[in-house]
């Protein structure tokens, strides 16, 4: 007999890997993701964490969510739905579960449950039952055996000595947002949502604030013509300078150069 589909149109459980790209979407039901090997990167409504092996989090329906891989991983997905009857574990067990999007870790029994599950879901991936058993065990599981990482772990205090020197270095040049994440070995996602927490602005304006007190120096101390501080602030023509200059300083290039002569 074929397996009949969940009444929601997703797999109760499945097992993949995540690209390396970041990606964002949300969804109208309740998921589990917990790391088999490798690392994986989430941010959920704005809080980013590398998940290992042995950690997982909850994602929350209609939470906005972003995830991507790290190098050769594998995840574990429960999709719950919020309509289903859930007498097996209680509504009420349930409902506590999914308060709020969080994420967790799992001590070395349910690790060794998951661990033991997986490979017999990886053995026959087209089986529905099996799928739906296993969501139905691990959620048991869950309610007993994880615990919440605490908040602070996940966000990292940035060493902006580090990524000052960098910007300062390079700002002849384009600068990503995946350079400066690199330099302090965090994931694109997750290092913006901690810088911003840090400094109060994005990693661009930030670069794009460094670029114009540059230029305010080289305008004061060189005799450098305006297009040649442009190149060498990293701007891509002397109108976007013009104009990013303009609205940080109140004055254009020009104008503050008669001024400050």
């Amino acid at each position: 007999m074929k397996d009949s589909p969940h009444p929601s149109g997703f797999k109760p459980a499945e097992i993949m890997k995540l690209p390396e790209q970041m990606d964002h979407h949300n969804h109208g039901y309740n998921q589990v993701v917990i790391a088999l090997s490798g690392q994986t990167e989430f941010e959920i409504e704005g809080y980013g964490s590398l998940v290992c092996p042995g950690q997982g989090c909850l994602v929350t329906a209609e939470s906005e969510h972003g995830f991507s891989g790290v190098g050769n991983n594998e995840i574990l997905v429960l999709n719950v739905s919020v309509n289903d009857a859930v007498p097996d574990y209680g509504a009420e067990r349930m409902q506590r579960l999914f308060e709020q999007s969080s994420y967790f870790h799992l001590d070395n029994q349910a690790q060794t449950l998951i661990r033991a599950l997986s490979a017999e879901m990886l053995s026959h991936p087209d089986d529905w039952l099996l799928s739906k058993a296993c969501t139905d065990t691990l959620m048991c599981v869950l309610q007993r055996h994880f615990k919440p990482l605490a908040s602070e772990r996940y966000l990292p205090r940035l060493n902006m000595d580090v990524i000052d020197h960098y910007i300062h270095q390079h700002l002849s040049r384009k600068i990503t947002v995946a350079q400066l994440a690199g330099l302090v070995f965090l994931g694109e996602s997750q290092f913006h949502v901690v810088f911003k927490e840090q400094t109060g602005v994005t990693p661009h304006q930030y670069v794009l604030q460094k670029r114009l007190e540059l230029a305010r120096h080289l305008m004061e101390e060189s005799r450098l013509s305006l297009a040649q501080i442009a190149q060498s602030c990293g701007f891509s023509s002397q109108s976007n300078f013009t104009q990013a200059f303009s609205r940080q300083f109140g004055a254009s290039p020009a104008k503050y150069r008669r001024q400050w002569g």
